[in-house]
């Protein structure tokens, strides 16, 4: 059974907003409007952010934090990453976070063939690209339905149909 995370980054604190004490927030997740759902974040020891207001301002979310009054309080929390409990959190179905993809092992649906681990989710826009590694080799999977048949977070394994060519090492 592989081992989930409480904490999942959603952000990094970029900038200042203003002289009240906003911040600029770079979304590390779907969408900018998906973090304004949010009324309370965690910093990495847990300490808890609690969030009275959050708009979103280009591909960037402004964020206002209890406690942050002035640019000066604000500056300070710059390069700040900030994390959300997977707990606050319900999914869609066919929709995981990426860090509990990353570890996966990759296997044949049809023949259980190992052909490796998940070691980074690429966002290309058209649709997700798994990069598996085996052997110090490197592939990239698309992350579309005629190739992903099963994906088993609880076990950390997802069972492909490659495409022709896909594992093919031939050089």
């Amino acid at each position: 059974m592989k081992e989930k995370k409480e904490f999942i980054e959603i952000g990094q604190i970029v900038n200042t907003h203003g002289l009240k004490g906003e911040v600029k927030v770079d979304p590390w997740c779907n969408s900018p409007e998906f973090m304004c759902q949010f009324k309370k974040v965690y910093l990495k020891d847990g300490t808890v952010l609690e969030i009275t207001k959050s708009r979103v301002q280009k591909n960037c979310v402004l964020v206002k934090i209890k406690g942050v009054d002035s640019i000066e309080q604000a500056d300070t929390m710059r390069k700040t990453v900030l994390y959300i409990n997977r707990n606050d959190v319900s999914l869609d179905e066919g929709e995981y976070f990426i860090q509990d993809i990353i570890g996966c092992e990759i296997h044949d649906v049809d023949s259980n063939e190992f052909y490796g681990t998940v070691t980074d989710v690429l966002e290309t826009g058209a649709n997700d690209v798994y990069e598996i590694k085996k052997d110090g080799k490197i592939y990239l999977v698309p992350v579309i339905d005629d190739v992903i048949i099963s994906t088993d977070i609880d076990s950390g394994i997802i069972k492909i149909r490659p495409m022709k060519g896909l594992f093919d090492d031939e050089d």
